[in-house]
């Protein structure tokens, strides 16, 4: 059980990585939309070899004339386009830690709504003040984290961003509430993440090219050289998705989703102290300290009442 946490960890670790992987790789695509194309070609390309292993029956004409292409086929791959491409936006301006922190906020606040409404036809769980509480901490941790700033800091972590980075972090549990019930359809959890990516991959090529005029990407930037690394973003999306697959049935979901979140906040937080991949460094003090255990402790409540 403690090593599937520890592997959920690690999936969730993958998250704010692949953010700050696509950002260096906005360097050579000189935008936002050009660099998520690229992390969603590689990721599907990714998805299509191992479904040709495991859904080789999924790519016949049979299956496809079999189909109802309901809303499900096609909206989780544009959620999935939101997300990642308004964490490649914030990453640079309010920094790894919060820009997973704010994402995380909006995951459990609009996981709430999911639940205690029924969205995407889930079950429907009645809500508890305890969730109401959980709320209140992440918001608090949030402004705890981000209440001490420098100046110079100010206007990276205005609550515009803030604000943004909450609406980008309800993404996913639209995405995942409608991707389950595309696996219903196709009957298959990996088939349903590869039509995901997809159904992104085409999106995101017709908005480049109607704001951008194109995916152009240069072999160089000022003195660096572009090479694999920068596509890895779509790797581990790729990886991401897949580790989340696997661990469901032995963990369940409120059990995935926390060691996921765990991983994503202790990510970003080493990649803020270090200033990994080219980033500003925002040192771990107390108050991030105390603002992640905040947060935590809202996760938890959220999850186990």
């Amino acid at each position: 059980m403690y090593i599937l946490i520890l592997v959920g960890m690690i999936a969730g670790m993958m998250v704010p990585m692949q953010t700050a992987v696509n950002n260096r790789l906005t360097l050579f695509t000189k935008a936002v939309l050009p660099t998520s194309f690229y992390s969603f070609l590689t990721g599907t390309i990714i998805l299509f070899i191992i479904n040709l292993m495991m859904n080789l029956d999924k790519f016949t004409l049979t299956f496809f004339e079999s189909q109802s292409y309901s809303y499900v086929w096609f909206a989780g791959g544009v959620l999935g386009v939101i997300f990642l491409t308004g964490n490649i936006i914030l990453l640079p301006r309010i920094g790894a830690a919060v820009t997973v922190i704010a994402t995380v906020t909006g995951q459990m606040v609009i996981g709430l709504f999911i639940d205690t409404f029924g969205w995407f036809d889930a079950d429907v769980k009645p809500l508890h003040v305890m969730h109401i509480v959980g709320v209140l901490l992440l918001i608090a941790g949030i402004i705890y984290m981000n209440a001490k700033k420098q100046a110079g800091a100010a206007k990276n972590h205005s609550r515009l961003w803030i604000l943004v980075g909450l609406a980008t972090g309800m993404m996913p549990p639209m995405q995942t509430a409608i991707n389950s019930s595309l696996r219903y359809e196709v009957d298959s959890f990996i088939y349903a993440a590869f039509i995901s990516f997809v159904v992104g991959t085409v999106v995101l090529f017709i908005m480049a090219m109607l704001v951008n005029k194109g995916i152009k990407i240069t072999r160089t930037s000022g003195d660096i050289t572009l090479k694999p690394r920068h596509f890895a973003g779509g790797a581990l999306g790729a990886a991401y998705i897949a580790s989340n697959i696997i661990l469901m049935p032995y963990l369940g979901v409120t059990l995935t989703l926390m060691s996921t979140i765990l991983g994503q906040i202790v990510m970003g937080l080493i990649i803020d102290h270090f200033g990994m991949f080219n980033l500003p460094k925002y040192p771990i003090d107390q108050r991030r300290i105390i603002a992640v255990l905040m947060i935590i402790g809202g996760i938890a409540l959220l999850n186990f009442f």
